[in-house]
């Protein structure tokens, strides 16, 4: 039978927040996460199957959030019924109400939860679930839960234990890697067995080595050492990581490839034998081992180099009789040599760009796969079509590491559905709580291009346009980046972050030019305020004052620099001027609308109003950076240098929580002498560890907080005299 191309009625996005029908749904379905986008290119012009074959009836996905949204909307496309688990935390969530069914599996902590495998399995047997489909993280890579899957004649929508189980012990599957004549970086081959042997095998290799988590991914379980002090400390923090996040605590040891590339290659294989790769992914912009931006393809891998990547990743995958999605990792260093990192047996964050520039519903085909059918395409029939960006939105304050986790309840949430070229992958909606217990991330954010400058462009909009209220998020470091000069020629590496912002992330630095922009934004919202608070609207009471004022003299203040302004009403105009220089504005900018596009002299420039503070104050989001900007008349700027100036707390004393989280140990106790530099306690937040280091030699004045007790944001865990 030819094999048909599955084709959606009309151009779609991908947009969890809007509530309309897709082309496929049946009638009752009345949240969608794709809407409909005049300029978008259909989504999944090159998705093949057979007209006829056999789908399964209902599948169950494993798992929470946005990659939950995303299957379901894939079945939802193919007829396939849905369920849903979650946690008593997450009810209420965006996946539950997308699903045909949910059921809820446990308590909010992940272990009673998502983790709970017998949970989920009276699930699929409660609810007739034909097969499973386990997303990513969670029970996605667990050989147990697929196992047990099988045994009870449920699919696993993924490969096979057995293949799990090979490529998820990093160990082993170097040893299989290695067969299957893939690249390899040197290292130990076999388990670290003691701190004191990750010493020896370090000096044996030569620093500087990464140490991880045998069974880890995702980051976690996985630190660079220079040093034997170092290596010491990465090995125990790992292993408690690995323990914590995976179960098993195993850790490998190898050299650390400095100033890398970390590019990955999208395989997709049946249970016929047949394997392909459909292109790679550059996943350099990373902290903390975790990916922050994507692309695809890659600036740095030539067609030749390309093949060969595909080549041994489809090796590798037909080594250990792979038989779904899966990702091949590498890095490669400055001269286009590729090494095996590791191999995800699961679907990738970051799938959405690879879609985007082949055209192939990914999820569409593990489903395939796993209901026994041959792949219908041949490596010829895999395009390279356009370029797209995927920008991970998390609620993290990057301005702490380059991101820190953040929780809280969003207030106001408007994804930039309306710009073309813009898929939204979240799981979440205005109202949504981002709690300690789950990642933090909010939305991974794609757009597509015919090239990259194009798809870049689209991004810089979007992020732009992106509202998000209630939790700090990095879209500040994000929106820097994809500007950045270095990031825009493509010259990157996994050590961009601490190579281009040396001293962490600070914001973006504005010119001359783009602070007089923004000041002047500010007297205009001051001056709006200042009118509409003086009117009785749809009311004939008398005014205040007969005369409205015309024209202010006003002091802004941004950065700690002040700004004399003179505001004049000219007809539809304000007029504002800045020493030699003078700006027309629109008077007709809606003030009530978070998103402002303001025409300064003829040219927009998009601005946020992140917070009306009063007096005076606003916080306003301007190239993705948040500025506090403070507008005072001019007698009231000239009071305001009278006050006093307050002081600046001594932070040397105090231990505070940098996150929110739960304390993994505390290592001191009042009365305890402590050396600068020396580990007082382990605060872990979304399943990472971080060491709460002494700023100072000092005794131990009062500990509020014992080892596992759950702290906030600016708690203070420790005192010190």
């Amino acid at each position: 039978m030819a094999a048909t191309v599955l084709r959606l009625r009309g151009p779609l996005r991908f947009c969890s927040a809007q509530g309309v029908r897709s082309a496929c749904q049946p009638a009752e379905y009345k949240r969608c996460i794709y809407t409909t986008a005049p300029k978008l290119k259909n989504l999944y012009w090159n998705d093949k199957y057979n007209e006829g074959e056999e789908v399964f009836e209902k599948i169950l996905i494993a798992n929470r959030g946005e990659i939950a949204c995303r299957v379901i909307h894939s079945c939802k496309r193919l007829g396939i019924k849905t369920v849903a688990v979650h946690s008593e935390a997450d009810s209420l969530s965006l996946h539950t109400r997308l699903a045909d069914e949910a059921i809820c599996v446990g308590p909010a902590p992940t272990n009673q939860s998502y983790l709970n495998m017998d949970a989920i399995l009276k699930a699929v047997k409660d609810t007739g679930a034909q097969a499973v489909h386990p997303g990513y993280g969670f029970l996605s890579e667990n050989t147990v839960f697929a196992a047990k899957l099988a045994d009870i004649g449920v699919e696993f929508i993924g490969p096979s234990s057995n293949s799990i189980k090979a490529m998820g012990d990093k160990i082993e599957s170097k040893r299989i890697a290695s067969k299957a004549k893939v690249n390899m970086i040197p290292g130990h081959d076999g388990v670290v067995e003691d701190a004191d042997h990750c010493v020896k095998l370090a000096n044996e290799i030569g620093y500087p080595v990464m140490i991880k988590a045998s069974a880890g991914g995702g980051g976690k379980g996985m630190r660079i050492a220079w040093n034997d002090k170092e290596a010491r400390d990465s090995y125990r923090l790992s292993k408690q990581e690995a323990a914590s996040s995976f179960g098993d605590d195993r850790m490998l040891i190898e050299k650390y490839i400095d100033n890398p590339r970390h590019i990955e290659m999208q395989v997709l294989c049946d249970k016929h034998g047949n394997a392909l790769w459909l292109n790679e992914r550059e996943c350099s912009i990373q902290r903390r081992n975790q990916k922050v931006i994507e692309e695809a393809p890659s600036t740095f891998v030539d067609p030749d180099m390309r093949r060969r990547m595909g080549e041994q990743a489809t090796a590798l995958a037909k080594q250990v009789q792979y038989s779904s999605a899966g990702t091949v990792e590498f890095l490669v260093d400055s001269q286009k040599n590729f090494y095996f990192l590791e191999m995800n047996t699961r679907l990738q964050v970051e799938h959405p760009i690879t879609e985007c520039i082949t055209g192939i519903d990914i999820v569409h085909q593990m489903i395939r796969s796993a209901k026994g059918h041959k792949l219908l395409y041949s490596q010829s029939d895999i395009p390279i079509d356009g370029w797209s960006f995927e920008c991970r939105v998390y609620a993290e304050d990057p301005y702490k590491s380059f991101g820190m986790p953040s929780i809280g309840r969003l207030e106001k949430y408007i994804e930039p559905s309306h710009i073309d070229q813009v898929r939204c992958d979240s799981g979440i909606q205005e109202g949504s709580e981002i709690s300690v217990y789950y990642d933090p991330m909010i939305c991974k954010l794609v757009t597509y291009g015919s090239n990259r400058q194009e798809a870049l462009d689209v991004m810089v909009k979007a992020l732009d346009s992106y509202v998000i209220k209630g939790v700090t998020h990095n879209i500040p470091l994000l929106r820097d980046i994809v500007t950045e000069e270095r990031f825009v020629a493509g010259n990157i590496s996994t050590n961009y972050l601490p190579t281009v912002y040396p001293d962490g992330f600070k914001g973006r630095m504005l010119s001359a030019s783009e602070s007089v922009d923004l000041v002047a934004m500010a007297a205009v919202m001051y001056i709006k305020d200042k009118l509409v608070s003086r009117s009785f609207k749809n009311q004939s009471r008398i005014p205040l004052s007969l005369n409205q004022p015309k024209s202010w003299s006003l002091s802004v203040s941004l950065n700690e620099e002040n700004y004399p302004l003179q505001v004049s009403l000219a007809g539809d105009e304000v007029v504002v001027e800045s020493q030699d220089q003078k700006m027309n504005i629109p008077f007709d900018l809606d003030t009530s609308s978070p998103l402002i596009n303001m025409k300064i002299n003829g040219q927009n420039k998009l601005f946020q109003l992140s917070k009306r503070i009063g007096a005076g104050l606003y916080k306003l989001r301007f190239f993705g950076t948040v500025y506090e900007v403070r507008v005072l008349e001019q007698f009231a700027s000239e009071m305001s240098k009278l006050m006093p100036v307050k002081q600046e707390v001594d932070m040397s004393s105090l231990i505070l929580a940098p996150m929110p989280g739960v304390l993994k140990s505390v290592a001191v106790k009042p009365g305890d002498m402590v050396a600068e530099g020396q580990e007082v306690c382990i605060l872990e937040a979304m399943k990472m560890q971080n060491s709460m280091t002494s700023a100072r030699v000092a005794k131990v004045k009062k500990v509020n907080f014992q080892q596992g007790q759950t702290v906030d944001e600016g708690d203070v865990i420790v005192e010190f005299e």
